[in-house]
């Protein structure tokens, strides 16, 4: 029987090319990290020559050593131009962010939004049947007016009587206050009218006290500023006598003292009281 002679059915690889080695057709070798095939028998003959090898995988662009390239602890990013570069690691409590120039980034801390309006203080009070807001929470050369939130119920029980707002000046009792108001139970559509002129208190609060927490809100201006103050007392509670009958009042107040400091304020209760306050500054 004739032997017929098919040749090669599949291509060698023959490794990485060497000069003195003799190649046939479909010997695959790599040289300059890329890969080649014969085309024809061959020695001697560099890949370069295109009558003695087909490229077959052409090299891709060459990669960045990272390690190289950035030092220990650094964040890789690529430039504008792009290149690689790394950030130094930042000191603790820093945030990554874009630098001033928004032409990279950088560790730094965060700028904390501001407001105009502040919470400045805040405070619990118990056993005393007044409460004084001294003038060291007013800061007037910061904000122009203050709010101050404050939950309060009487320490045990029941107690009848009234509650007076005194505005204070360095620490005393202070003339020239005014004030008027209306007050409303919810027993009654009836409105009742509340005045005080030229003394040194107003009466914020009528018809007793009760061991249930009422909401009171002042809102102040002018205090430690040399002009003269004014308030605005909101009132809500649960009347002395009936537990479930709500008592609402508003209060304006007016103070004549224009003195740029040592403005504050006491509250005094027909009993001991227990509560917590919030105090807020606006800015002008």
């Amino acid at each position: 029987m004739a032997t017929v002679n098919l040749g090669r059915i599949k291509p060698v690889f023959r490794g990485a090319y060497n000069n003195s080695t003799p190649y046939v057709i479909d010997d695959i070798v790599t040289s300059g990290n890329e890969t080649f095939i014969a085309i024809a028998a061959t020695q001697g003959n560099a890949t370069s020559d295109a009558s003695k090898w087909t490229k077959l995988a052409a090299k891709g662009a060459d990669g960045t050593d990272v390690a190289a390239t950035l030092a220990n602890k650094e964040i890789a990013f690529k430039t504008n131009a792009g290149a690689l570069d790394g950030i130094p690691i930042g000191t603790a409590g820093q945030f990554l962010k874009v630098n001033s120039g928004a032409t990279g980034y950088e560790y730094g801390t965060v700028t904390v939004p501001t407001s105009d309006y502040v919470k400045i203080a805040s405070g619990t009070f118990s056993g005393s049947a007044s409460v004084d807001f001294a003038s060291s929470l007013f800061d007037g050369s910061t904000y122009h007016s203050f709010v101050n939130m404050i939950e309060v119920e009487n320490n045990s029980g029941t107690q009848a009587g009234n509650g007076e707002f005194y505005p204070l000046s360095n620490g005393s009792y202070s003339s020239a206050v005014s004030s008027n108001g209306i007050r409303m139970n919810s027993s009654s559509t009836n409105v009742n009218g509340l005045q005080r002129d030229n003394s040194n208190s107003c009466i914020f609060m009528t018809d007793g006290f009760r061991n249930m927490r009422a909401l009171l809100k002042i809102e102040s201006n002018g205090m430690n500023r040399a002009v003269n103050k004014n308030h605005i007392i909101h009132y809500n509670r649960p009347n002395q006598d009936a537990t479930h009958r709500a008592i609402f009042e508003f209060h304006q107040v007016f103070h004549g003292n224009v003195a740029s400091s040592g403005s504050g304020y006491r509250l005094t209760f027909p009993a001991t009281c227990q509560g917590a306050y919030k105090l807020y500054g606006r800015k002008g």
